[in-house]
């Protein structure tokens, strides 16, 4: 008689990407947090704002589109990069 052993964990169809993207969040939320000091009021909470909807989707998309996770936080830092070049330039923070 022959036994089966099953593995301990499975590890087929696990895709890296979500895990991948939400270390990417954690990154930019400390570049979004880092930036309060610069920053009117407004500004932090839009950023923290847009920050927030953006770990929503990245969340949403964690099992239908793990791939597209990858680029929530890629976005993100854009957004972030765009916001403070605009605020430093046009408005003078």
């Amino acid at each position: 008689m022959q036994i089966h052993r099953r593995p301990r964990y499975r590890q087929d169809g696990i895709s890296p990407w979500p895990f991948v993207g939400l270390i990417g969040m954690a990154a930019v939320f400390f570049l979004v947090a880092a930036s309060g000091p610069f920053t009117p009021w407004w500004a932090q909470t839009l950023l923290f704002l847009g920050w927030g909807a953006a770990l929503v989707a990245a969340i949403r998309w964690w099992e239908p589109h793990p791939a597209r996770v990858v680029w929530v936080p890629l976005a993100c830092g854009v957004m972030w990069f765009v916001v403070i070049l605009a605020g430093v330039s046009a408005l003078g923070w």
